[in-house]
């Protein structure tokens, strides 16, 4: 009879990728915060059985929670079986994983287990891999060589980035993972940004995947990326790594800001309270001529004003030293 396995979260992370699934046995909102990258959700309490036990420990002792507990979770465990797992052979092996590596993990692992399953459960839980993170994020990005796209707004740095990869470099493409184009006007429609930790995550995921003897492109930014920091250990080795300047006409980059963001000429009333949000840092009068613009649909009139007497007055170089290589594309 097989019994569950624990794991280091340094041996799991070396073997992520040899786990048949990753389970997060977490609630629902624990997920949705932050998991490993390529977990499942696999929940042995729901958030709202999860805030019933919880109160109930508090009010009436922990036995009268144990026992309601495990009630749910055995049927919650049964139907993941029957629905989640069902077709899974007898070669399966996953990785199993909670807050930190106790009752809800190990009560998914055992039962995994007793079938006849090969099942690791991550020691010190989603905890121990939060910690990692942190500190790979913080010694990792010295690691690798940088080389950073720079240029003004509208210079299309992201699709060079994507060109790149299809070629086979290595990329980290920071807009995609933060589901944000950078500017006040980036957000992405129907695509709300990540959580700041699992954000993180995917950093992280990213950078731990690169090869530290070929070099890694990616895009130069300020701290933030819509609402979500960029890692300080990051920001700061982009900004002492050589950097490739990208040079495109005005009229090129207002043409394609008019592309990329066309979703705004179907939502004015959006991009009049997003326009609201930088009004402070320009005249009355201007903030009335953009609005103006916007109602008439004087699109090229619109963009090209904004980066004019917004983007470009506003654009500050992240690198501390001059671009060791300057190209115009």
């Amino acid at each position: 009879m097989r019994e569950p396995i624990r794991i280091s979260v340094d041996d799991a992370i070396a073997q992520f990728e040899q786990f048949d699934d990753l389970l997060d046995t977490r609630s629902p909102s624990e997920f949705e915060l932050d998991h490993v990258p390529g977990a499942i959700s696999t929940p042995v309490l729901d958030d709202a059985q999860r805030a019933t036990i919880g109160t109930i420990h508090s009010q009436r002792g922990a036995f009268e929670a144990n026992r309601l507990g495990a009630a749910w979770v055995a049927r919650n465990v049964g139907r993941q079986i029957e629905e989640t797992f069902q077709d899974r052979p007898r070669s399966w092996s996953p990785l199993v994983y909670c807050w930190r590596g106790g009752q809800r993990s190990n009560a998914m692992a055992t039962v995994l287990a007793r079938i006849g399953w090969s099942v690791r459960v991550l020691e010190g839980g989603y905890r121990a891999y939060r910690r990692q993170v942190l500190i790979d994020l913080g010694d990792r990005p010295e690691r690798y060589s940088w080389v950073v796209l720079a240029g003004r707004t509208g210079s299309a740095k992201s699709r060079i980035l994507e060109a790149l990869s299809r070629q086979g470099w290595q990329v980290l493409d920071l807009k995609a993972l933060a589901r944000h184009r950078g500017s006040v006007l980036g957000g992405l429609p129907d695509a709300p940004q990540p959580t700041q930790k699992w954000f993180e995550s995917m950093v992280w995921n990213e950078i731990r995947g690169f090869d530290p003897s070929r070099p890694v492109f990616v895009e130069s930014e300020s701290k933030k990326v819509g609402q979500l920091h960029i890692p300080d250990a990051l920001i700061q080795t982009m900004r002492q790594s050589p950097c490739i300047h990208v040079e495109v006409p005005a009229i090129v980059r207002a043409q394609f800001l008019i592309e990329e963001y066309a979703h705004w000429t179907t939502n004015r009333d959006g991009l009049l309270q997003q326009i609201e949000h930088i009004a402070p840092l320009h005249p009355k009068q201007r903030i009335t001529d953009w609005k103006q613009l916007i109602n008439i649909s004087n699109w090229r009139a619109f963009v090209e004003s904004v980066l004019v007497e917004h983007y470009d007055p506003s654009l500050s170089l992240i690198h501390i030293s001059e671009p060791t290589r300057r190209r115009g594309i």
